[in-house]
């Protein structure tokens, strides 16, 4: 398929593109609006064709031209959960929003689309009603290894659940870990207690959202951190393969994971004693793979950067998805609800 031009609104690391290519959906020239030099910089790595705007408040729909997509993730940090949604539209990142209806209103693109966090009705409300569509959630568990719930709003017409691909979070590690994972050893996710995460990730958010980068347990020998107890009990087969067997539907564990994961049950008991020597942070390239970006992608910056950028963007699957229901030139939808099309 081939389409116009499009422009990026809050464009990031340019995760549009990445799920624009997907898609297998040409289109003209990229817009990209966004101010952070770090996102940018891994943008133009991949993308060098890129042109760069700058700051959406700068932004005039009349030098743009025609767009056929505008697309955007506005910041989202004034109506998340993870902030309690307090300061909503008030918020100074949280209001570009009504940037974003403004070049909508000056462009007057084909297509839209917009995604934000799961928030309260009230802001939902608002956001829907200068819109005019309803926004369709969607769970990035459906194509990748990540719990992560997001709202889209779009005029593109007929877009339905995407499939399950079934990818678990074992499907996305290294080698040198394995499950469960836990979501606040280091801190971070609000959290009093860490909890344990099996076949998909926590949510990868960025520090300033509430939540850091969760961590994997490590491959390592038993001796280092089991009791002969313990080692009767994972060797007693009988046992093991009565508790293990077809533990993930109709896949049987293998030995390795089935004793990764009855040991790391097993030192979480009472919360503690927790030796973080037995854990490690997500790599950065395992984050990009919860986000189905290609690896490597954000190589070229800190991973302080690479996380913060990663966290911040799309679920390219998930965005993909909606897109590829542009094919065949249908429609755009004009004040309907989308829920109703599901």
């Amino acid at each position: 398929m081939q389409i116009g031009d499009v422009f990026s609104a809050f464009d990031g690391l340019s995760g549009a593109q990445v799920a624009l290519n997907q898609a297998g959906i040409k289109f003209g020239t990229y817009y990209a609006s966004e101010i952070d030099k770090y996102a940018i910089q891994i943008t133009q790595k991949n993308y060098p064709k890129t042109v760069q705007l700058g700051d959406i408040r700068h932004i005039k729909g009349k030098d743009l031209g025609n767009i056929y997509l505008m697309i955007g993730g506005s910041p989202c940090k004034g109506f998340s959960f993870a902030t309690n949604g307090r300061l909503n539209f008030a918020h100074p990142e949280s209001k570009l929003f009504f940037e974003f209806v403004r070049l909508l209103k000056e462009i007057k693109p084909r297509y839209f689309l917009l995604e934000n966090v799961r928030m309260a009705n009230k802001h939902k409300k608002v956001i829907s009603d200068y819109l005019g569509v309803e926004p369709i959630e969607i769970n990035s568990s459906l194509q990748s290894a990540q719990s992560r719930k997001r709202l889209y709003w779009t005029n593109i017409p007929g877009v339905k659940q995407p499939e399950d691909l079934g990818i678990i979070l074992a499907d996305i590690l290294e080698e040198d870990a394995t499950e469960p994972m836990y979501s606040n050893i280091y801190g971070g996710f609000k959290e009093k207690e860490p909890r344990e995460h099996y076949n998909k990730s926590v949510t990868i958010r960025t520090a300033s959202g509430g939540g850091h980068i969760p961590s994997v347990t490590k491959k390592i020998d038993s001796k280092y951190w089991m009791t002969e107890k313990q080692k009767e009990f994972l060797y007693d087969e009988t046992r093991l393969k009565k508790k293990y067997t077809a533990i993930d539907g109709d896949k049987a564990l293998t030995m390795t994971g089935a004793y990764a994961r009855w040991a790391g049950t097993h030192i979480q008991t009472d919360k503690k004693p927790f030796n973080k020597s037995d854990v490690r942070k997500l790599t950065p390239k395992e984050a990009e793979r919860l986000q189905t970006l290609p690896d490597n992608y954000t190589e070229g910056v800190s991973d302080t950067q690479r996380y913060k950028m990663i966290g911040n963007g799309f679920t390219t699957l998930i965005v993909s998805h909606i897109l590829s229901y542009m094919k065949d030139n249908p429609k755009p939808l004009k004040f309907q609800k989308q829920m109703g099309l599901l």
